[in-house]
């Protein structure tokens, strides 16, 4: 009997759930919405697609076996993942607020910084070894492509989310509020990725 279907929708559900959930990659993406709008949160999303697609294929193609070889490595990526994620929250949380035009201060995460930042992000490095462990038996390919095609929609359903929230957010004081949350959900989501 075949099991490749069920295979396929197992890991569709997984990466469903893990791209849906909240993590930096979302959190970042539900400010950005906030801030700049879906429309100009498109390279920051793309980024992360495809960021995220290399490192599958990377971990796919024998770096989880680097890991295991050199625990250390895996180590000092967590910690310098832990103090870039500090960084990237306290910029979440002390964004300017809109000018008196209403155009946000500043610019969006581009493309090739969100591709990068996969790199220390470690929700991204659980997903990806986790897929690669579970699920490698479909093939690096096929796991990526299906990792893909659920990750995109899922994350941009996070910057149109923020950028609905905009109409609620107008006030100066209600972004503030909002960009300490965000900045704090962003920290708290790795927390329990750390102690792996």
């Amino acid at each position: 009997m075949d099991t490749t279907p069920s295979l396929l929708a197992a890991l569709a559900g997984f990466a469903f759930v893990t791209s849906i959930t909240p993590g930096p990659n979302n959190l970042m993406l539900l400010a950005s919405g906030t801030r700049f709008g879906w429309r100009r949160s498109l390279p920051h999303l793309l980024g992360i697609s495809f960021g995220f697609g290399v490192m599958l294929l990377l971990v796919g193609l024998g770096l989880a076996q680097a890991f295991e070889r050199a625990p250390w490595l895996h180590d000092t990526l967590k910690w310098v993942s832990l103090a870039y994620l500090l960084y990237l929250a306290w910029k979440v949380a002390t964004a300017p607020p809109p000018d008196a035009a209403g155009a946000p201060g500043g610019r969006p995460m581009g493309f090739a910084a969100a591709a990068l930042f996969q790199v220390v992000n470690p929700k991204a490095w659980a997903m990806a070894l986790t897929a690669v462990t579970a699920y490698g038996s479909l093939g690096v390919a096929a796991v990526t492509a299906v990792f893909v095609l659920v990750n995109l929609p899922c994350c941009g359903s996070w910057a149109l989310l923020g950028q609905q929230m905009r109409r609620w957010l107008h006030r100066p004081r209600a972004l503030q509020v909002f960009n300490w949350g965000a900045a704090g959900l962003m920290v708290v989501s790795v927390l329990p990725l750390l102690r792996a």
